[in-house]
């Protein structure tokens, strides 16, 4: 009987045939119904009308008109349809009841015509009269498109972008505006947003390029926002050309990465030159002092007197050499920290017997104030070591009377136990507005420059440095003619 039901309804029609038993499985898939759905008669004979091309949102409705076409003999319904490529279309369904000859038997013969793009310029028409004058005012293109992913309304701005004339673009499928790439995962994507959908911002991190008429790609920006229409739910794409902006971030990009591969050479320059250098100085030191015990022989007041300012000149560029080191290698992320448990007093003591002879040549009081208690401190020993010879160096340095004092402690705050080391003098102090550039490279204050430029100008600078990769701080307070207070705070490692 269901052959020659499926004889009698099969003719050559644009439009899809499809015969149903009444528990909606697929027995007959004719006229253009591979064409309309893109399944083969092999593929769908047998299968789930529904499951086949029935959007998961639209089962409940399917099921309805299947009931009323039973019932009553026909129905008719304008709905959507899930093509087997993923994409969805528009289609009129109209279904029809053939009862067999004994009045027990039945089928249902579906009737669909693909409807897409005439829904797509009938809603754009309808969309345009609404909002025309609005989505023509904005800067940005607009394009509005729905869920079948067809252009239902793009203004001015968008058809100039892509390159289209007036109404060029209505009911074109919008992958029309997107290269070949883009195609096949922005239907997974559009799907799934019409499927949860939300505003999405321009700028979110996604690259994308849009495609103009004559072919060219552009870099491109898009934002989302869905709206409401009378019977069904469409997207607003913004658009925004950034090929302009994309041009200046690679300008930017190039240069910054020309900066990184010029600072990458001053710091292997630096660091060669710094050991190449270090060697000679080291045996004019050496030799120089050997001259000056008057190992070789007896000199006089005039050759000592210039040997003890080649003595002190190299040894000046040797602390600078050294500083630049120290400073390269942070700078590149090469300093490397041990971790380690750091008898803080004992350190401080021999730091102190290292420079007190300097502060008693110079008739200054010298202090410490140690704990009672161990101060073991897990930190860094040679950084803090450094930044610790470098405070009292300058200390002592730059105050002709009065007084040296370091304090340190070790204490609990909040749960971390943190240790402060401030170093005091009586010195000639700094001005205010020399307090805001104190940290910076080769910077020297005016008790620098009244000592005949003395020191390297990088000591305070390597200082906070150092405390800053040891998650510390290091200030400074001062008052002139009062002296200074400088106070390193760090925190356990």
């Amino acid at each position: 009987m269901a052959d020659r039901l499926v004889r009698d309804w099969t003719v050559y029609t644009p439009d899809a045939h499809i015969l149903l038993s009444p528990d909606g499985t697929v027995l007959g898939w004719e006229g253009a119904a591979q064409q309309v759905f893109g399944y083969t008669a092999e593929e769908a004979l047998g299968a789930k009308y529904a499951e086949l091309v029935a959007p998961p949102d639209r089962l409940g409705e399917f099921d309805r008109f299947l009931s009323d076409t039973c019932n009553h003999g026909h129905a008719g319904l304008e709905t959507l349809r899930r093509r087997k490529d993923g994409n969805l279309i528009f289609v009129v369904l109209s279904g029809k009841r053939i009862d067999g000859s004994d009045q027990t038997e039945h089928r249902i013969v579906l009737t669909e015509k693909d409807v897409t793009e005439l829904k797509a310029r009938r809603d754009g028409r309808a969309l345009e009269q609404r909002f025309g004058e609005l989505l023509e005012s904005t800067p940005d293109g607009l394009v509005i498109s729905n869920s079948t992913g067809h252009i239902l309304v793009a203004n001015g701005q968008a058809e100039r972008l892509f390159g289209y004339g007036p109404g060029e673009l209505r009911a074109r499928p919008v992958d029309d505006l997107l290269p070949e790439r883009f195609r096949r995962p922005h239907l997974g994507h559009r799907n799934r947003y019409f499927e949860q959908p939300r505003t999405r911002s321009m700028g979110n991190g996604l690259e994308l390029y849009g495609l103009r008429k004559d072919g060219t790609e552009f870099p491109v920006e898009i934002s989302l926002s869905p709206l409401k229409s009378e019977d069904s739910l469409v997207v607003i794409s913004a658009i925004r050309d950034v090929s302009e902006r994309r041009r200046f971030e690679q300008a930017l990009q190039d240069k910054n990465l020309e900066l990184e591969n010029a600072n990458r050479a001053k710091d292997r320059f630096l660091a060669s030159m710094s050991h190449e250098l270090r060697t000679p100085l080291n045996a004019v030191i050496g030799f120089t002092g050997t001259l000056l015990m008057k190992l070789p022989g007896d000199i006089n007041d005039e050759q000592t007197h210039q040997l003890q300012l080649i003595r002190s000149s190299a040894r000046h560029l040797l602390a600078l050499i050294n500083d630049l080191l120290n400073l390269a290698k942070i700078e590149a992320g090469k300093m490397d920290l041990q971790r380690e448990v750091v008898d803080c007093a004992a350190l401080l003591d021999e730091v102190a017997a290292t420079l007190r002879p300097q502060a008693t040549t110079k008739g200054l009081s010298f202090e410490l104030a140690l704990p009672a208690e161990p101060a073991t401190f897990v930190t860094d020993r040679r950084a803090l070591s450094q930044i610790l010879i470098n405070l009292i160096n300058n200390a002592i340095k730059f105050t002709e009377r009065g007084y040296v004092r370091v304090g340190l402690s070790v204490k609990d705050f909040g749960g971390q136990r943190r240790l402060s080391v401030v170093v005091e003098d009586s010195g000639p102090g700094i001005r205010e507005e020399e307090l805001a550039t104190l940290f910076e490279p080769f910077v020297q204050g005016q008790a620098s420059r009244n000592k005949g430029g003395e020191g390297t100008g990088l000591g305070l600078h390597l200082s906070r440095k150092l405390a800053a990769i040891l998650d510390g701080t290091l200030s400074c307070e001062s008052e002139p003619g009062v002296g200074s207070s400088f106070t390193l705070v760090l925190p356990e490692m």
